[in-house]
């Protein structure tokens, strides 16, 4: 089949220039297929030497035999090209799905590996959950995170595995206080802490619904910050969480009860979203000098633009 050939074909040249891209830059877990042609819609991402496979079901349907022919040419393909060997390739699908699909586990391996990013060392899960620990597509949001973080008090507002903390914690930052449902997210976000030699001591990781904790500290006057990430997942309904989370919904709410209880004069915010359909009104938020700063932080080895958006503002 001709877009087989062609797949091949991009394939064995692309992974030849990113994997040179990726050497100049010290980045060991990079992209070098993204969907590139429609009749093989996955992304292929490299980490040291294991593969991983996205495949993305909902972009081109097929039948589930031909599809099942189709995947086996592929890997072989990928097997070869990449020379990677077969048990360190891993290969997942992604379905368009509500929910907070990072919590998810889909098996009990826990092939876990170090790769390094930024001058950064993180560890990466390649086999328990549909994501790996380390959002590709936030590299450069991060590296832009860190620049900023010198002597502030740093908020982590849906920590997940800690990595903006960790890069608040290289660029200088006081104090960082990281918040996520999960506290198997919060031990992994003190293990990328000890990776890279970062005490925890002065660091808070805390595990709690984030609606539930902004209610609770709104009048705590240690918890005014210099520096803030939020990247909230689409849509959660979590048990653990009182109330169902909708970012479309909510997110003016959120950001604004940042901005009242829990930042200091001056203060700056990124915000992010992968919800393709998000709209942000600049009229609902009492946050400053709001600037869209998407295609400043796209990575270079995402082909699709469209991944997520991404907002800096101040106070």
């Amino acid at each position: 089949m001709k877009h087989l050939e062609m797949f091949s074909n991009r394939l064995a040249r692309m992974s030849k220039h990113w994997r040179k891209w990726a050497r100049r830059r010290g980045i060991t877990c990079f992209r070098v297929y993204d969907r590139d042609i429609p009749q093989v819609p996955i992304s292929i991402d490299l980490y040291e030497n294991f593969c991983l496979v996205s495949e993305y079901l909902n972009s081109y349907p097929m039948s589930e035999e031909d599809r099942s022919k189709e995947r086996d040419s592929i890997r072989n393909s990928i097997l070869e090209i990449l020379e990677i060997d077969p048990e360190d390739l891993f290969w997942k699908t992604r379905e368009r799905k509500k929910g907070n699909l990072q919590y998810e586990k889909l098996d009990t391996k826990e092939v876990s590996i170090q790769v390094n990013e930024g001058g950064l060392k993180f560890k990466v899960n390649l086999s328990d959950y549909l994501d790996t620990g380390l959002f590709l597509d936030h590299r450069t949001t991060r590296d832009l995170f860190r620049k900023e973080a010198q002597d502030k008090n740093v908020l982590n507002l849906y920590s997940y595995t800690g990595a903006f903390s960790v890069y608040a914690a290289d660029g200088g930052a006081n104090e960082i206080t990281s918040i996520d449902l999960s506290q198997k997210y919060l031990d992994w976000s003190k293990e990328n802490f000890q990776l890279n030699g970062f005490s925890t001591e002065n660091h808070s990781f805390i595990r709690e619904d984030i609606s539930e904790w902004l209610k609770r500290e709104r009048q705590n006057p240690n918890h005014k910050f210099d520096l803030i990430i939020v990247d909230p997942p689409t849509f959660s309904n979590s048990k653990k969480m009182r109330d169902i989370f909708d970012v479309q919904r909510d997110y003016s709410f959120l950001l604004n009860s940042i901005f009242k209880d829990f930042s200091n004069p001056g203060a700056i915010l990124f915000f992010s979203t992968n919800f393709r359909k998000f709209k942000l009104d600049p009229d609902q938020l009492l946050w400053e000098d709001i600037k869209e700063i998407t295609k400043q932080t796209h990575p270079e080895d995402f082909r699709n633009e469209k991944i997520r958006y991404v907002w800096k503002m101040k106070k």
